[in-house]
């Protein structure tokens, strides 16, 4: 017997609101008597949203619990992929591939490929739950997880037989009577281990591979594949545990976590989990669509990075050994180029414990690694060194500044200052410091080569390029936060050297055309130059990503230099003007071609891409607040939506959206290190942030519409506010923050005297 259609599923979760939601393509309602107001957070959450990409990597519709080792999602690409390929068991990185695939048959089985691709139809997702009809082998799935754990429940048409078949791309799967364990090679001697258990035990067991089903219950190697059969039953369920240390620490994780086969337990306690995750934050008084937004904005903050500790220890990829985790868990799958922008001053803010231990792991990697130095995109498997910079350092200075401790700052400061004095500077490796280093250190600035010029350092990335301009600005803002807590632990030497070195953007400055621009090794500007198509393939050869015109602004540690150098306020809000009336340029087709990550377009700032986020607050800082109100209000409202294509760019698995949580609330932190937030323009009439020891952060803005965006005046804690920023310790022990709000901006608000 098939499971009821899962729009009833999916209006059972509903029954006691009145909302609507969108799944997918598809609508749902349901409703009663209880206001709105009381719908719980969850209900907000669409995965869907951003499913489909404007241009690059589209948002994942992922399944798991806050910052758990265990995610999965469909095997697809976009959401107009008509495939599913297989049922997944586990995603072990951010967008990556499934470890292991399950792939549910009956009566024949097609022995061509390892993993079934499927037709589907009726798919729901919620970040707990998963449920989809296929179509061809008339079978209902539905799913659900825990931390370290989940289970599959599969509904097969009457009086036919069941075959699951497990398979493993790289590794080995084996049947031991009871239960199956298997294991995968991730990379860097990193693998996943697997047990699973049916409900009840199959008839017989068998082996595919190499396109042969063959007597046997083990299989090694490419593409191995078990295939268990059932006796004629309706429905098969099987629960599995998946453990980066051993398949007996994969079963423990397993009974610890799913002691039976009910599946509606392990979906129901998951919505609890994340209704109490996403209540740290409480909104109302806006439309729904800006809550669809919010909340499913917020649901995507703790896909990364992942708790690995299990049952107190975690495999390290840093070192390939197994620790004891001491009572504090482990994280790691964090690319911190994208979060320290963001993602992790949010952490600071609503889980301060949790944000502490990721600092911490930060700390054992570096010890864990061969060298001593900060990571910069650690994963499950260990640092792969990609983007540029060394931005960890940043939240480190950021949490200790906002009273965060949890973490050694010594060790810290240390792993910081080897990975910018003795790493190479050179984006995406992992080699000591050379050439470019010394000249770095020497001359103040990365040189850059001319159009056409041989590269000759063998530390620079072959498509990555030097990015220059990219790492000189990256790097001032790193050794600023080195200075600074260099100056906290009493090294008044490092103090002296980093802070003057925290200037070194000023080495690129062009005061003529007020843009930062590439010199050569003589301390000639690279001429001719085009300040928006110069640089080839995603302007690496000169900045990163994006073009001059983002990078401009890419000094977040002394913005009032910056506005100096600019020739004051007045000027620098002409050129913030500029550049968002700039064109691209060329065509649209030439223009993404060469720089598909400067996405979500207004002129030439770019809203898909993290160096772009804190560049609509800089009015602020030049006596024209209205305008960053403006501003964030239109392009949220732009290019953030409760749809398919809602989100403008790569999302990074919290980057991108960390940005969308604060300014909703309307605050955001513009430079982390610095423990101030800058003031934009609410998109709720009241926000609470839960804060440690019960207090609350209560942001209260009167009149808030779409319309009604700009502040006419503010009161924190029920005095004058003047300025639009405030400290992290004036709401940290409970604070109301309140605004009135209009529909034409007050120009006389917010201006510094």
């Amino acid at each position: 017997m098939l499971q009821q259609p899962i729009y009833t599923k999916v209006k059972h979760y509903l029954s006691t609101y009145c909302v609507t939601i969108t799944l997918g393509l598809a609508t749902f309602t349901a409703c009663s008597s209880k206001k709105a107001i009381d719908i719980d957070p969850i209900d907000y959450v669409n995965p869907y949203m951003g499913n489909i990409s404007h241009l690059l990597v589209p948002t994942y519709p992922t399944i798991h619990l806050p910052n758990s080792l265990l995610r999965v999602y469909p095997e697809r690409g976009d959401f107009t992929t008509d495939r599913l390929h297989g049922l997944p068991l586990i995603v072990t990185s951010h967008r990556g591939n499934s470890a292991f695939n399950l792939s549910p048959a009956h009566s024949e089985i097609d022995i061509s490929k390892p993993v079934i691709d499927y037709s589907y139809d009726q798919e729901v997702i919620t970040p707990y739950s998963y449920n989809v009809y296929l179509e061809k082998e008339n079978i209902n799935v539905d799913f659900g997880l825990s931390h370290q754990s989940a289970i599959y429940s599969l509904d097969f048409p009457e009086n036919s037989t069941p075959h699951l078949i497990f398979n493993s791309k790289n590794g080995g799967l084996k049947w031991d009577g009871k239960g199956l364990t298997g294991s995968q090679d991730i990379g860097n001697n990193t693998i996943v281990y697997l047990y699973a258990e049916p409900e009840t035990a199959p008839v017989h067991v068998k082996v595919l591979q190499h396109k042969t089903i063959s007597e046997g219950n083990q299989a090694d190697g490419r593409n191995a594949c078990l295939i268990l059969t059932f006796d004629k039953k309706s429905n098969i369920k099987i629960k599995y545990g998946i453990s980066f240390i051993d398949t007996k620490q994969a079963k423990s994780n397993v009974d610890r976590e799913i002691k039976n086969f009910d599946i509606a337990e392990v979906q129901n306690r998951g919505r609890e989990i994340w209704n109490e995750t996403l209540g740290k934050i409480k909104v109302s008084g806006a439309s729904e669509s800006d809550k669809h937004v919010f909340y499913t904005s917020l649901y995507r903050t703790f896909e990364r990075p992942v708790n690995i500790s299990e049952d107190g220890r975690y495999f390290s990829g840093f070192d390939g050994k197994v620790h004891a985790d001491n009572g504090r868990p482990f994280y790691t799958d964090d690319w911190i180029w994208d979060s320290y922008r963001a993602h992790h001053p949010l952490n600071v803010l609503i889980d301060g414990d949790k944000e502490a231990d990721i600092l911490n792991s930060f700390v054992r990697m570096s010890e864990q690694m061969e060298n001593f130095w900060l990571p910069t995109f650690p994963e499950i498997n260990g640092d792969s060194r990609r983007m540029n910079s060394n931005h960890g350092v940043i939240s480190l200075l950021d949490a200790y500044e906002k009273g965060l401790r949890g973490f050694d700052l010594e060790k810290a400061y240390q792993a910081a200052k080897g990975a910018l004095t003795e790493k190479t500077l050179a984006p995406w490796s992992a080699m000591p410091a050379g050439e470019l280093d010394n000249f770095f250190k020497e001359k103040g600035y990365i040189p850059a080569l001319y159009p056409g010029e041989q590269e000759t350092i063998p530390e620079v990335h072959h498509f990555e390029k030097r990015q220059p301009i990219a790492v000189t600005l990256g790097t001032s803002y790193d050794l600023w936060c080195l200075a600074k807590i260099a100056k906290i632990l009493g090294h008044d030497n490092d103090y002296e050297l980093f802070i003057k070195q925290s200037l070194n953007y000023r080495n690129l400055f062009n005061h003529e055309t007020k843009f930062f621009h590439p010199k050569d090794d003589k301390g000639k500007f690279i001429e001719p130059f085009d300040y928006a198509l110069s640089g080839g393939q995603g302007a690496r050869e000169y900045y990163g990503e994006n073009n001059a015109w983002i990078y401009r602004w890419d000094v977040q540690h002394n913005i009032k230099d910056l506005i100096s150098l600019m020739g004051g306020k007045d000027q620098f809000v002409n050129y913030l003007e500029d550049m968002f009336n700039e064109p691209l340029g060329k065509s649209k087709s030439s223009f993404y071609a060469q720089l598909p990550d400067h996405t979500g377009n207004v002129g030439q700032f770019s809203m898909a891409n993290e160096p772009s986020l804190h560049i609509p607050y800089l009015y602020n800082y030049a006596s024209q607040p209205w305008k960053t109100q403006k501003r964030i209000k239109t392009l949220i409202h732009q290019w953030f939506r409760n749809d398919l294509m809602g989100v403008p760019g790569d999302e990074d698995g919290g980057g991108l959206s960390s940005f969308v949580v604060f300014s909703q609330m309307g605050f955001y932190p513009v430079t982390p290190g610095s423990p101030i937030y800058t003031i934009g323009s609410p998109f709720f009439e009241k926000s609470v942030v839960k804060l440690k020891g019960g207090k609350e952060f209560i942001i209260l803005a009167k009149g808030a519409s779409k319309r009604n965006k700009y502040i006419q005046s503010a009161k924190l804690n029920g005095k004058e506010l003047p300025t639009p920023w405030f400290t992290h310790n004036d709401i940290i022990n409970g604070a109301t923050l309140v605004l009135e709000m209009g529909p034409l901006p007050n120009k006389n608000w917010g201006i510094e005297k």
